[in-house]
């Protein structure tokens, strides 16, 4: 698995970090950030509350049409409690790359 910032690359997916603010009041990306370690992240924000697992649904289903692919292409991996999360995409790598960062850009 290849690294580009906040992107990991692999066989047919891209694993992207996200920071996630539930409860923001609207669903959206902020486009990118940075954390204190100086790691990269794609900043996001939600209306659902984190309860039982809402908020993460909620960044699933921004994330996938953000991206242009199917709900089910979007599959959250790391950080089902925390605020950083993982979440891996499915799909054409360098077209994946390409949505993300026009998204963040």
């Amino acid at each position: 698995m290849s690294d580009n910032g906040f992107v990991r690359t692999g066989d047919g997916h891209v694993v992207v970090q996200v920071r996630l603010t539930p409860k923001g009041g609207s669903d959206r990306i902020d486009g990118l950030g940075e954390l204190a370690d100086g790691r990269k992240v794609v900043l996001a924000r939600v209306r659902a509350a984190p309860d039982k697992g809402a908020a993460n649904a909620a960044l699933e289903a921004l994330l996938a049409k953000a991206v242009g692919v199917p709900r089910s292409a979007v599959l959250l991996i790391t950080g089902h409690t925390a605020r950083l999360k993982g979440l891996r995409i499915d799909g054409e790598v360098s077209d994946l790359i390409e949505r993300l960062a026009r998204l963040t850009g």
